[in-house]
């Protein structure tokens, strides 16, 4: 949701890249928090500590399947000179502990998981016994309904234990009152594993923002449809939905709108209802038919003053077009990106993903960045007063250029893994020479 109103600046002021994030960033706020079920809050970030309320495990358990033993009954045991114990009864993963008691001379069968009896001090496996067949030492245990004599009779044991010895321990994972989870931590299925294991049905979470993503041109075709004269595939929506997704949110894509205001007005209300974010792109620079500029410039929230969608001049290569404001009832950020698909891509990972992960409510929504040696045999060279981001593979502290400086070489940025910053106040970039480097990967 957006709470504020975006700054505005004269027809003429060239923003720079962080004055434009710092405007969307303090312009978004985090979405208001809600209770769900664990499987519903994958992916979402989650509002409060969490706290054990019970140790995991919550009672010694066996780590194997085998017998329940006192450790001085099979000190010294061999397979020469096993030591025999009499088994007193199965103790399986599920029951109560204190069915059985383990006394001087005993053992009781145990399954993985299931709790170490009273008297008992270690588990031998099963491996390292007869399984109470007298015909030496055995692979593994017949199940209970083909051999009921397994949980009575004796076994012979061929080696000791220590004690303690394949025994979880009461909170060996996690005791009761530790912290299980911090507050803003992203709940993948390891975090969802530990909440249901502490008992966990339902967290507060902030959900996963919903976006919108739109392509505006005439000239679109979907893919898999027949190109005509003077047309081409949309990929700007595909690509802006895949990446809403990577970054966290629940990415909705709309069909490529064409070079109509009416209709682009029309479309972008309709969509409003099920967006927390709006993505638009093309239709942003200075030509006749850049549509989305055409139909939202004057588009404002009637009861917030200084509303709507501001068009601006970047001083940054590619994406200097970019459009940002809020729109709708519920003031709903929207984002207008250029069409070129290198220069949608760019500016899709410099403002929109930030945009959705601060809508997520994480403390930290940039990628990664990093210093590396430019690799390759050329020189850079970038327009002065403006910042360039070119794609590059980055590896073991060098990062080497791919394609060129071109706007729409989509074949260049499909191998690319991380974009090579030149500040604006750089023109050429030797080879070797120490860069930073944003890590898409």
């Amino acid at each position: 949701m957006s709470t504020a109103a975006p700054r505005t600046a004269g027809q003429d002021h060239l923003w720079s890249v962080d004055e434009h994030l710092e405007d969307i960033l303090a312009t978004v706020r985090p979405l208001e928090p809600i209770e769900l079920q664990l499987l519903d809050a994958q992916g979402c970030v989650l509002v409060d500590d969490v706290t054990v309320p019970v140790s995991l495990p919550p009672f010694d358990n066996s780590s194997m399947d085998g017998y329940a033993v006192r450790v001085a009954d099979v000190a010294g045991a061999s397979e020469e000179f096993p030591a025999v114990l009499e088994v007193v009864g199965d103790v399986a993963a599920g029951q109560a502990a204190d069915l059985l008691h383990v006394g001087p001379g005993q053992a009781a069968r145990i399954m993985t998981g299931a709790p170490v009896p009273p008297g008992a001090e270690a588990v031998v496996p099963v491996e390292w016994t007869d399984g109470g067949l007298g015909e030496g030492p055995v692979t593994g245990m017949r199940a209970r309904s083909l051999a009921p004599e397994g949980a009575g009779g004796r076994i012979q044991v061929y080696r000791p234990a220590e004690a303690r010895a394949h025994v979880r321990a009461t909170g060996s994972d996690v005791k009761a009152g530790d912290r299980a989870l911090d507050a803003g931590t992203v709940l993948g299925p390891p975090q969802i594993a530990l909440l249901a294991a502490i008992g966990r049905g339902r967290v507060r979470v902030r959900p996963r923002p919903r976006v919108v993503v739109l392509s505006t041109g005439s000239e679109l075709v979907q893919p898999g449809e027949e190109l005509g004269s003077g047309q081409i595939y949309d990929s700007n929506s595909f690509a802006l939905t895949a990446a809403a997704r990577d970054a966290g949110a629940i990415a909705y894509r709309v069909g490529a709108v064409a070079d109509d205001a009416e209709t682009l007005r029309t479309t972008v209300e309709d969509q409003l209802v099920r967006a927390d974010l709006m993505v638009t792109t093309g239709g942003v620079s200075v030509g006749a038919y850049d549509v989305v500029k055409e139909a939202l410039q004057h588009v404002g929230d009637e009861d917030e003053a200084g509303s709507g969608i501001e068009f601006r001049k970047l001083a940054m290569q590619p994406g200097k077009p970019q459009g940002f404001g809020s729109i709708g009832p519920d003031h709903t950020p929207l984002l207008a990106l250029p069409g070129n698909p290198v220069s949608s891509y760019v500016s899709f990972e410099l403002f929109v993903r930030p945009a959705i992960r601060a809508l997520m409510g994480l403390p930290d929504v940039h990628r990664p960045r990093t210093r590396a040696a430019l690799a390759g045999d050329r020189t850079l060279t970038s327009p002065k007063g403006r910042r360039q981001f070119l794609r590059g593979v980055y590896a073991e502290g060098r990062v080497t250029p791919v394609g060129g400086a071109g706007s729409h070489l989509v074949a260049a940025l499909a191998h690319a893994d991380a974009l090579i910053v030149v500040p604006e106040d750089v023109e050429s970039v030797r080879p070797g020479t120490e860069v930073e480097v944003v890590l898409l990967g």
